[in-house]
């Protein structure tokens, strides 16, 4: 079997063919007329007709047989077969790229070409076109695997996701859900009266999370910027500043480990809406869950793993503490340090030696969300797990903030937030001596924001989500859910080979 190499020369050798024709082997326009899915879907009334009709994609095979030629051509995972005659074969202009029928020795299966005729079926059946004129639009130089040539390596397929794409139909159409998410979430809350307004990625300090920021530096002012952990805090701005419904789509960068729910970098959303709270926040959110995943995926019933997850049902509401009163015996609000270390060990959880009390309930917790298929309201969460949050007056205990839980995964955070500016400036205090102390996940003091709320922003509900929606729900892991996840540099020896005059050492 000829190796990529040989087959890459072979294409050059035709390349150099083409253009001793006098041919352009990648002109830059097409004249398309209907594209093939279009073809197909007015087939009958085009072949009735004799309509002439322009069409273009990948070549995915050849068979040429004396004087007649079949060939397949793809586009967007839609194929068609194209039926080639040498006596049907108008003259040709070179200039313009076409090619004669003698010149289909040049083509290879992952060229793209642009055929003219009209629809004809086969004596077998089949829809195809009578071609009278072809025109070469690309020329490829290495030919595309499929996934029965053996190109199913994970890493392969992520490293060269343009051939993951083409080769396997359910990744193509991974990624066109993945766009109707966030299509069907902007419509949602357009359709609710809030404006999107695109955040900076660039910030001086970055909050609304624990998470450790990727640092830049801006030579313009000679000053670093973080790159934004969240879109919280200027979205939050922006109410202060007047705007009762924003939000804004976009990325996010969180600089810490790979799982098969993060990634360094994702897409999130985040929206404020002025004078409503968290109870407003989980109706509102209800139906969007449902609004957007059913336009996503066409149902709201779902097989995530293990679990059986129905979005249409009514959602129940879990009292964080009752959770864990009934799972461990042990009250969140008065148990000791050594209670939860005890029921971490008896239910073989990991103890760490700078174990508090807060992260091993939250572990405890966890232990229960993992198999929770949902869909679940986590309410009146402990003031000491989410000490940034605005305290429940119903309970000084907890605080205003809801969390779905679906398919033993939170999918989302929301809060009735936060608007008094000496609270918010004591508890950035804490945060930043936590920071200072070496704790790298610990907000930053955020002094322009302190200052907005001493202006006054209204009382105010948010809610924030990531792209982890849709992996759940698409059931794939973090670096299948996205088209270019990050993967340390490397460049295949092939390559290395094939241009060894370039400094091609990663």
């Amino acid at each position: 079997m000829a190796t990529l190499k040989e087959l890459r020369n072979e294409r050059l050798r035709k390349l150099d063919d083409l253009k001793n024709l006098g041919i352009n082997p990648y002109p830059a326009k097409s004249q398309i007329t209907h594209a093939i899915s279009q073809v197909l879907a007015n087939y009958p009334e085009l072949e009735k007709k004799g309509t002439h009709v322009t069409t273009a994609g990948r070549i995915t095979a050849i068979r040429k047989f004396g004087k007649i030629a079949f060939i397949v051509i793809k586009d967007a995972h839609v194929t068609m077969q194209v039926f080639l005659s040498e006596a049907d074969m108008q003259e040709v202009d070179y200039s313009d790229s076409e090619l004669k029928f003698e010149n289909i020795n040049l083509l290879d299966s992952g060229d793209f070409i642009e055929v003219t005729g009209i629809a004809a079926t086969t004596k077998t059946g089949e829809q195809s076109i009578t071609v009278n004129s072809l025109r070469l639009l690309t020329k490829s130089l290495r030919p595309m695997p499929t996934a029965q040539d053996g190109f199913s390596n994970k890493e392969e397929r992520l490293r060269r996701r343009y051939i993951d794409t083409n080769v396997n139909q359910d990744v193509y159409n991974r990624f066109i859900r993945r766009s109707k998410f966030w299509q069907a979430t902007r419509d949602f809350l357009n359709k609710n009266d809030f404006i999107e307004i695109n955040v900076p990625v660039l910030e001086h300090t970055t909050g609304g999370a624990d998470a450790n920021p990727f640092v830049t530096h801006m030579d313009a002012i000679d000053q670093d910027f973080y790159l934004r952990i969240s879109h919280e805090l200027p979205l939050k701005r922006l109410v202060g500043g007047g705007y009762n419904k924003v939000y804004d789509v976009g990325p996010r960068f969180r600089n810490e480990n790979y799982t098969d729910e993060h990634l360094p970098e994702h897409i999130a959303m985040e929206w404020y809406w002025a004078y409503a709270d968290w109870k407003d926040g989980i109706a509102f959110m209800t139906d969007m869950y449902r609004h957007v995943i059913e336009k996503t995926f066409g149902t709201l019933k779902f097989k995530i793993g293990k679990f059986d997850v129905d979005l249409s049902k009514d959602w129940e509401q879990w009292d964080y503490a009752e959770v864990i009163k009934n799972k461990y015996d042990i009250d969140v609000f008065n148990c000791t340090l050594d209670e939860v270390k005890r029921a971490l060990k008896d239910h073989k959880l990991e103890v760490a030696q700078t174990e508090n009390k807060a992260r091993g309930i939250d572990k405890l917790w966890k232990n229960i969300r993992k198999d929770v298929a949902g869909p679940v309201w986590l309410i009146n969460t402990p003031l000491f797990i989410s000490p940034l949050a605005k305290i429940n007056p119903e309970d000084p205990n907890t605080v205003q903030r809801f969390q779905p839980v679906i398919a033993g995964s939170e999918l989302g955070n929301g809060f009735t937030e936060l608007n008094d500016p000496i609270d918010q400036l004591n508890r950035f205090t804490e945060q930043q001596n936590m920071r200072d102390a070496g704790d790298d996940e610990a907000m930053m003091l955020d002094i322009d924001y302190v200052e907005m709320l001493e202006y006054g922003m209204p009382p105010a509900c948010g809610w924030g989500f990531s792209e982890r929606v849709f992996w759940i729900f698409e059931n794939v892991s973090a670096r299948e859910g996205v088209p270019f996840p990050q993967l340390r540099s490397e460049v295949d020896e092939v390559t290395k080979t094939i241009y060894p005059d370039l400094k091609l050492s990663k």
